[in-house]
């Protein structure tokens, strides 16, 4: 049989198993909502179909199963949240068009010395620094074979390697449009009618987090190594040309603008204008003749399949919230609302940390969120605060190839075994879980 149809039929098996068993602990239609996930997850993660095909089963199975009616689950994939996330890409593709990524990438690894501490910080820097705005999938793939050519000693080109791949998880973090599950979690906001956490905002909530992260990482990284080699890169990577300036002014352009419409409460309430409206007008700003670098074909590396994701993402947090599903599995875990508040956070942030281990982070997120927020009601606690750091923390596994892209590209490329990236990674999820959770009880809930 072929493995494609083995895979197939896998999700298919895996997903009546998930039904059955669901069966005994909730509703039948809570179970076929549980059935219909487990078998969208195996089919992510196996690959047995394309991403694209698979997000797109919710339309299909969500009515037929009389869990979410056509209407409902298809407006999960025009939501305004997604169109945010075209913008930040269509400037993604400019910016790779141009070579500008290589740019800040040298601009970067020169500011730090040639020790190996100065090196792995280097790269995990230029690494976040890039996926704060490129997909941090992007960022692995340009970045990651840079760190394989720079040294031939085995052991510091592991390092590299995955100081890049952590440095993309890390910095993805950075701004709403960085990774799929922030934009889950705006999406999952605005349907909540939560206040809305601007993108300015956002980032003075996370670069703290980021910066502590980044430090931390690149010092565990650098233990043991004795020694360095110095990076070489083309001076020519280090000059602006023409185009790449004028891209740089607009992106700076940008940052004023989000600045200048970010509210500062209660002091100055902002432009007012929509950020997914900038964001997206940036994006299209690209095509215009003598301004922008696009063309009709560059809309063709457009990730179209990660925003069917989104949709399938929305879909279930949706249906999770119409069946009441969130509510069932949240009162399962009412003992832990009797905990402290930063208990409670602790809690989330290890239950999202290590489950996001074995399947995709948008998926989990996007299934995580209805039940966090009903968890979040119920222990009375802020709940946008509550939230964030169970997304935060979906970005935030370090220890296995499936957790994360960043994770998957570092280990493709042969010089990493899985003992050693899950060796760094357990101790990064820890360091990872006990920072979110001190930042955002002793700094986030002040501000947010």
């Amino acid at each position: 049989m072929d493995s494609g149809i083995r895979k197939i039929f896998f999700g298919i098996l895996l997903g009546f198993i998930g039904y059955m068993v669901s069966l005994f602990f909730f509703d039948p239609i809570h179970a076929k909502l549980l059935g219909v996930i487990v078998f969208l997850v195996t089919l992510w993660t196996n690959d047995g179909l394309p991403i694209g095909v698979v997000s797109l089963f919710p339309i299909v199975l969500f009515p037929a199963l009389g869990i979410l009616g056509t209407s409902a689950t298809t407006a999960n994939y025009s939501k305004s949240t997604i169109f945010l996330f075209l913008g930040g890409f269509l400037l993604a593709i400019a910016t790779e068009k141009i070579n500008l990524h290589k740019v800040i990438a040298s601009k970067i690894t020169s500011i730090f010395p040639s020790t190996p501490l100065g090196l792995i910080a280097s790269l995990a820097t230029a690494a976040a620094v890039l996926s704060s705005f490129l997909s941090n999938t992007t960022t692995a793939l340009l970045l990651i074979p840079i760190a394989s050519f720079l040294t031939e000693d085995l052991k510091l080109k592991i390092r590299l390697i995955l100081s890049i791949a952590y440095g993309a998880s890390i910095g993805g973090i950075i701004t709403p449009i960085g990774t799929p599950p922030n934009l889950i979690l705006m999406g999952f906001m605005e349907s909540k009618n939560l206040e809305m956490i601007s993108f300015v905002k956002w980032m003075g909530l996370t670069i703290p987090l980021a910066v502590v992260m980044l430090a931390l990482i690149a010092y565990v990284l650098s233990l043991g190594l004795k020694h360095a080699e110095t990076i070489k890169i083309d001076a020519k990577d280090k000059t602006l040309t023409k185009d790449q300036s004028r891209l740089l002014m607009i992106l700076g352009g940008l940052i004023v603008l989000l600045i200048i419409n970010s509210p500062i409460k209660p002091y100055y309430g902002g432009l007012g204008l929509d950020e997914k409206v900038i964001l997206l007008s940036f994006g299209l700003l690209m095509f215009i003749p003598k301004i922008g670098f696009l063309t009709w074909d560059d809309s063709k590396k457009v990730p179209y399949e990660i925003m069917f994701l989104f949709g399938a993402g929305f879909a279930i947090a949706a249906a999770f919230g119409k069946t009441g599903l969130a509510n069932a599995i949240a009162t399962k875990l009412l003992v832990i609302t009797q905990l402290p508040p930063f208990a409670i956070l602790i809690c989330v942030a290890l239950l999202i940390t290590f489950t996001t281990e074995i399947t995709s982070n948008t998926a989990l997120i996007s299934i995580a969120l209805p039940v966090i927020f009903s968890l979040g009601e119920a222990a009375h606690m802020d709940i946008t605060l509550v939230l964030m750091t169970a997304t935060i923390c979906a970005s935030y596994a370090f220890m296995l190839p499936i957790a994360t892209p960043p994770n998957a590209i570092a280990m493709s490329t042969g010089f990493i075994q899985v003992k050693t990236m899950a060796k760094y990674g357990f101790v990064f999820n820890i360091i990872g879980v006990l920072a979110i959770s001190g930042i955002s009880y002793f700094f986030w809930q002040y501000f947010i």
